[in-house]
């Protein structure tokens, strides 16, 4: 159905759909629980993105952040606005959890925030098995994040 490839950040369709994401963290989060990663922050070491494409169109993008050799973060994920509801997200996230295992990591989280805009993001990993937990490397209590966690 989609086709998940590692992305280089080159394609425009890509760095589009990620400003998106970043626009949408801001405009749904309080100034200081923003930790969505921006261009640089993907092209970080240790950080290795993945897209989701129908045939010419993105559909979706997530990262993978090595906290440590078996500690791994979920980063920007977001599936583009044409392709909602159609298995974008979870095929992404499975995907993710893959190259984890595959890669020696036995534990994923991610951060994400609360309120109704991230009901469905909080139902997509809740559904893979992530169960709520608190925070995880540099990461505080703020009142706004959510920390999750997977034993992959």
């Amino acid at each position: 159905m989609f086709t998940i490839r590692p992305d280089d950040l080159s394609d425009p369709q890509t760095r589009a759909l990620l400003a998106l994401h970043l626009a949408g963290m801001q405009a749904q989060s309080p100034a200081d629980a923003v930790f969505a990663l921006d261009l640089s922050g993907l092209q970080a070491p240790g950080v290795r993105l993945w897209s989701a494409w129908d045939g010419a169109h993105i559909a979706g993008v997530g990262a993978l952040r090595a906290i440590d050799a078996e500690h791994g973060e979920i980063k920007s994920m977001r599936t583009h606005p044409d392709y909602l509801r159609r298995g974008v997200g979870r095929a992404l996230l499975r995907h993710i959890i893959d190259e984890a295992r595959d890669g020696g990591m036995v534990r994923l989280s991610l951060e994400t925030g609360c309120g109704t805009a991230f009901g469905p993001a909080l139902a997509l990993y809740r559904a893979q098995g992530f169960v709520d937990g608190g925070p995880f490397g540099d990461y505080r209590v703020n009142g706004f994040s959510q920390f999750l966690h997977l034993r992959v």
